[in-house]
């Protein structure tokens, strides 16, 4: 397999490629990374995200035109995403976007309060490896709920867990960045 020559990355619902765990990640990894904002944030900062299909286009369009700069196939890149960048994410390479891998921050496993209602339907389509990072008290999604699920994924499956965070981690960033690091690594 290539080793990966860059992370490209897409926000939250309600966040932008601004994001500071983004930053982080920019400033602690070893290849280059890329933030992107859907259209419909760059459009208005207040208005809710487009149905996903339309969002999987944009991550597919996306990858496509950063690989060219780069000069390299999307397949030597890395995509993902904090949440819904992440989901839709997995789904544009379950669609058969050829990535290296996939990188899921604080991936919505459910919506808040609704474990019945998985968003796993895609994931026995993704045969690339996946990185998981998220905390343990996340609402979208128990340690528990995700090692059931994330069964299903055909690709080889790395989850890190930050003690006593939610969504959106505050603490533990050094153990994701780490944590990230060396899972690129072993691509190589």
């Amino acid at each position: 397999m290539v080793k990966p020559k860059a992370l490209l990355l897409f926000h939250g619902a309600g966040g932008n490629k601004d994001h500071p765990i983004f930053r982080r990640i920019e400033e602690a990894i070893q290849i280059p990374v890329h933030t992107v904002n859907f259209s419909y944030r760059d459009e208005s900062p207040r208005r809710p995200p487009p149905k996903v299909e339309k969002l999987t286009s944009e991550v597919i369009e996306a990858a496509r035109d950063y690989s060219e700069r780069l000069g390299v196939p999307p397949s030597h890149l890395l995509i993902g995403g904090r949440s819904m960048g992440g989901r839709v994410a997995s789904m544009a390479v379950a669609n058969g976007l050829k990535t290296r891998g996939l990188v899921l921050l604080s991936y919505p496993l459910h919506p808040v309060g609704k474990p019945e209602n998985l968003r796993t339907g895609h994931f026995d389509a993704i045969s690339r490896p996946c990185i998981f990072l998220s905390g343990d008290k996340d609402p979208f999604g128990t340690p528990e709920l995700f090692a059931q699920n994330v069964r299903s994924i055909k690709g080889e499956v790395s989850m890190i867990w930050l003690n006593g965070q939610g969504h959106d981690p505050k603490k533990g960033i050094e153990i994701l960045t780490k944590s990230l690091n060396e899972w690129i690594v072993s691509l190589r």
